[in-house]
């Protein structure tokens, strides 16, 4: 690949990282499955008590792990600071700040997500962020 072609792969994965991370923020579910390839795969790192934790793989568990996310938490904060890309590669790193919708316990942690993209999607999506904070929201023991 020359590094003319890389360079337009890493725009055109930054603008789809762009637009997962606008329908995402607009409850677009619907909208965000569009953008994501057939094989899709999303790991969400944390405990069974985190109830959008754990391994999605495929179309149909993927919108379950975004509705899931969606119908847990109210998202106050969910920026991303930094874009970094790198062939098929995109990590955003930033912060959020979010309530649990069971009790209303913040959660609040920065976040690094790691992207995979393939033919103009997303492949696999992994989210690393502070799960000790959203650990204790979810059990009600947040300090």
């Amino acid at each position: 690949m020359s590094d003319i072609e890389a360079k337009k792969l890493e725009e055109a994965n930054l603008a789809l990282t762009k637009e997962v991370f606008f329908r995402f923020g607009s409850h677009d579910v619907d909208g965000i499955v569009e953008l994501l390839h057939d094989d899709a795969h999303i790991e969400f790192y944390g405990p069974s008590e985190i109830p959008y934790a754990g391994d999605y793989k495929g179309l149909a568990e993927c919108r379950e792990f975004f509705n899931t996310v969606l119908s847990s938490v109210d998202i106050h904060v969910f920026e991303a600071d930094e874009f970094i890309c790198e062939n098929d590669k995109v990590i955003v790193v930033g912060h959020l700040r979010l309530t649990t919708k069971i009790n209303g316990n913040e959660i609040k942690s920065p976040f690094v997500h790691v992207i995979t993209c393939k033919d103009g999607k997303w492949l696999w999506f992994r989210d690393f962020m502070n799960t000790t904070v959203a650990y204790k929201a979810f059990t009600n023991n947040a300090a």
